[in-house]
């Protein structure tokens, strides 16, 4: 078991902020995290979290999907004192980190996502995942299923995808995934782009607009320049900077969007 506490990692404000959904509270705080084929248990109690694993599978792992070499401190320094809602959203928000997460599962995982809700992503994608994913046992014996590899989505009809809930967007799933397993969509090259260049060879995959773009690139790039905008974004910005979201924060503001997004997702009562 490893210790690690900090006041800038809250895994209840992460499974809510929208950027994971392999992330489930089991118990009063007590968290299930399955990435790819991988599973851990956490148990946090206010700022203290104790991950269940080895120390050299936290080392290898872990430590990196968490980010917690990044000191997420230094961003909210950097937030202008005179930004106030900015620095409130911060604030009840500063738990949040951006998970390092593979790549192909965020692709999917934004695919999926359009014109959808959270509770709903999730049961598509556990469906995806107990349909064409590997069978897992974590250490205490129970099953689980890893997330699919490309081939097994791409094999799968456009049909059979929509049987997993995806409706609409099983036509996307199926076609992004036959193109990075027939090698016709590379990854690779991708994780060298910057935000810009990434989010533009993204959209080259069917069903990826702009907002996928961005949130891929910020979730499975750890691109912290993308600055993804959907209607509760698109709503902050329009209240609170109707000139554009400043420039100074360009080279993070993928972490302050999270803020918002949490922000906007769970008002504070005390702001009306």
């Amino acid at each position: 078991m490893i210790v690690y506490a900090s006041p800038y990692l809250n895994l209840r404000q992460i499974a809510a902020s929208g950027q994971c959904f392999r992330m489930r509270e089991t118990g009063d705080g007590v968290f299930e995290i399955i990435s790819g084929t991988r599973f851990l248990r956490v148990c946090q109690q206010k700022d203290v979290c104790r991950f269940f694993c080895g120390e050299g599978e936290f080392e290898e792992y872990w430590k990196k999907y968490f980010d917690l070499e990044t000191d997420y401190r230094v961003f909210l320094e950097k937030i202008d004192p005179e930004d106030h809602y900015l620095r409130r959203a911060a604030e009840r928000g500063k738990g949040i980190r951006i998970l390092r997460q593979d790549f192909f599962e965020m692709i999917v995982t934004f695919l999926i996502s359009q014109q959808n809700n959270i509770r709903r992503i999730r049961r598509c994608i556990e469906n995806l995942c107990s349909r064409y994913g590997k069978s897992c046992r974590t250490p205490e014996g129970a099953v689980y299923f890893g997330f699919p590899e490309p081939g097994a989505l791409a094999a799968a009809s456009a049909e059979e995808l929509r049987e997993c809930n995806l409706g609409y967007r099983g036509k996307y799933v199926q076609a992004a995934a036959a193109a990075v397993a027939g090698g016709n969509f590379p990854l690779a090259p991708l994780r060298d782009m910057d935000a810009q260049t990434a989010e533009e060879k993204l959209r080259e995959l069917y069903g990826v607009g702009t907002k996928v773009a961005a949130c891929i690139a910020l979730f499975g790039l750890h691109r912290l320049e993308a600055f993804p905008v959907d209607t509760h974004i698109r709503q902050a910005l329009e209240r609170h900077y109707p000139q554009g979201f400043p420039e100074k924060y360009r080279d993070f503001q993928g972490v302050l969007q999270q803020y918002m997004f949490y922000g906007e997702l769970f008002p504070d009562p005390e702001d009306g």
